[in-house]
């Protein structure tokens, strides 16, 4: 299986600077990811360094806690695909899911969407800190908007997310593609989010998988 193509290779820690997201970028571009996930203040320069590659460029809206108002997360969407963002992670409302007010999720995912101006927008539920009903009634909210994706986590929610979460939010999806979180670097747990129905994963391991697979770590 050639896993490149469903990573999004990430480096989303608060501490990156350009040599970080440089090598990110260099990454990304040698084993030909999907995408780059990158903070929005560094946009503008990775799809600078990307313009000669096949790599998307992805950013994150209302990170990394989702507190953001609707107005400020649409300015953020704006101005991301205005310094060249190809796709968009956004992290929804989590106390709006918890206070069971889904009218407003759909509002919220739907605002995004429209600011997104065709490009792909994954919803981040931050599954970790939901139930099981509550992934369920916010996948099957989510699957009557205009996102592209569900997403289950940022990696820093209360639990790390699993397969079996994948697979939930895929049972209640609708017609959304699913797109997971993975902090592992063995090819064997990374292919169970696969099998699980993922579509797209983001990990900052993209490279140590990728050599992995190919038996080799001093490439």
């Amino acid at each position: 299986m050639q896993i490149n193509q469903w990573i999004d290779h990430t480096y989303l820690k608060p501490v990156g600077t350009t040599k970080e997201i440089i090598t990110l970028l260099e990454e990304a571009k040698k084993y030909h990811f999907k995408s780059v996930s990158v903070h929005p203040c560094f946009v503008k320069f990775a799809k600078e360094q990307l313009s000669d590659s096949d790599v998307l460029v992805c950013t994150v809206v209302g990170f990394p806690y989702g507190g953001n108002t609707v107005e400020t997360k649409v300015f953020e969407t704006l101005n991301a695909i205005l310094n060249g963002a190809d796709e968009i992670d956004m992290v929804l409302n989590i106390s709006e899911v918890l206070s069971g007010n889904y009218n407003y999720i759909l509002d919220e995912v739907n605002q995004i969407a429209k600011a997104c101006q065709g490009h792909v927008l994954k919803v981040i539920i931050e599954s970790g800190y939901l139930s099981v009903e509550e992934i369920i009634k916010v996948s099957e909210t989510i699957s009557k908007s205009e996102a592209t994706f569900i997403k289950t986590s940022t990696r820093l929610g209360s639990t790390d997310t699993t397969a079996e979460t994948v697979k939930l939010i895929l049972d209640h999806a609708g017609d959304k593609l699913v797109a997971s979180w993975y902090s592992g670097d063995s090819l064997e747990d990374f292919n169970k989010f696969i099998e699980s129905g993922a579509s797209r994963i983001s990990t900052e391991n993209g490279a140590l998988l990728i050599l992995g697979k190919s038996g080799s770590h001093n490439e």
